[in-house]
């Protein structure tokens, strides 16, 4: 990855970050590391979980506000939550990712294709699962205020096949 405008990043992290994401741990994470974690099942810690869920949720680059993955595709809001407690960060799988945004790199580190460190991808009998910090996902839907729409529902991209 090399040297962009910060760190790997083309800018630092937005502030403020949805659900309450701390911003420094943002920015440590997303623009100045190739290895580390936020903490395990810090995404618990946020108010994640306490957003209503009438459809998919839209993830965000916590830099340049691009849609990287949705859920729930191909399963249950339940399953993706179940899947992610047990592994301990938010957990993707393929039909999830928005490809054009998203890179897994050879050593499985997940990057967006604007160099923000998502977190790796930690293949497993049902495929890939993109285990990702929440910090570096929780951008700010453009043109929204803390990634809801003027009607109250979540920005939402189209479905992806």
């Amino acid at each position: 990855m090399t040297q962009k405008a910060h760190g790997t990043c083309v800018a630092p992290v937005q502030s403020p970050l949805r659900w309450g994401c701390d911003v420094k741990t943002a920015d440590r994470i997303s623009c100045f590391n190739r290895n580390w974690a936020e903490p395990w099942a810090y995404w618990e810690q946020t108010s994640f979980l306490s957003q209503e869920t009438t459809g998919p949720v839209t993830f965000y680059d916590s830099v340049t506000s691009k849609p990287l993955f949705q859920v729930p595709v191909g399963r249950s809001w339940q399953d993706f939550l179940d899947e992610s407690r047990q592994h301990g960060w938010p957990s993707f799988r393929d039909a999830e990712v928005v490809p054009d945004r998203v890179r897994v790199l050879e050593d499985g580190e997940t990057v967006s294709v604007d160099g923000t460190h998502l977190g790796h991808n930690l293949a497993d009998s049902q495929g890939n699962r993109y285990c990702i910090n929440l910090v570096s996902v929780a951008g700010v839907a453009p043109g929204t205020q803390e990634g809801k729409t003027q009607s109250g529902g979540f920005h939402m991209i189209p479905q992806m096949v």
